[in-house]
């Protein structure tokens, strides 16, 4: 489940001490999550053990085999014993297992969603200033049409640079009068 969200001025906003993203499903996905990578590595459910023991994280067999059948519940530092065990970081051993497997996909997915959260705490952000500037040029009606003239101007040069950085120079345009590709020599 996604952070909770609260309406600001027409803007979600992420409550940061929410349940963090989709992927964190919590243990279900864990417990076939651990039987998948324990099976995949050819290991038995004592071999396991034995490397959660070795690692310092205290569990017998039957304690795995529990796990893994959803006859026992997960706490933290069993998880992330198993998460160390396996190589993994813990966001990826509670993701869903399927996706979870294919670590790429879970790196690709968990950037997705951490920039949505960037991009929404920007978009907060940028509400409340354009709020602060809009209250402060209500008492300043003078001087409104200047700084709306520069705020645009600012926004206008920081998306053109960001569109070349981006894509680079436009395709197909006209061509530049100054550049001398009208064919001479």
């Amino acid at each position: 489940m996604a952070g909770a969200c609260y309406a600001w001025k027409e803007v979600a906003v992420v409550d940061d001490d929410a349940p963090q993203g989709v992927l964190l499903s919590g243990e279900e996905n864990v417990a076939v999550r651990i039987k998948l990578e324990r099976e995949a590595r050819g290991w038995s459910t004592n071999a396991l053990s034995d490397r959660l023991n070795e690692a310092g994280f205290e569990m017998n067999p039957s304690g795995v085999w529990r796990i893994e059948n959803r006859k026992r519940r997960i706490n933290l530092d069993e998880a992330i014993g198993f998460a160390e065990v396996f190589g993994l970081d813990l966001r990826n051993l509670v993701g869903p297992p399927k996706l979870a497997a294919k670590a790429r996909a879970m790196e690709l997915i968990n950037a997705v969603v951490d920039t949505f959260r960037e991009t929404q705490r920007a978009n907060a952000d940028h509400t409340r200033a354009r709020d602060a500037l809009d209250a402060y040029l209500t008492e300043h009606p003078e001087i409104r049409e200047e700084a709306d003239v520069a705020v645009s101007h600012a926004i206008a040069e920081a998306s053109a640079t960001h569109l070349m950085e981006t894509y680079g120079p436009p395709q197909g345009g006209p061509p530049d009068a100054g550049s001398g590709s009208s064919g001479e020599a």
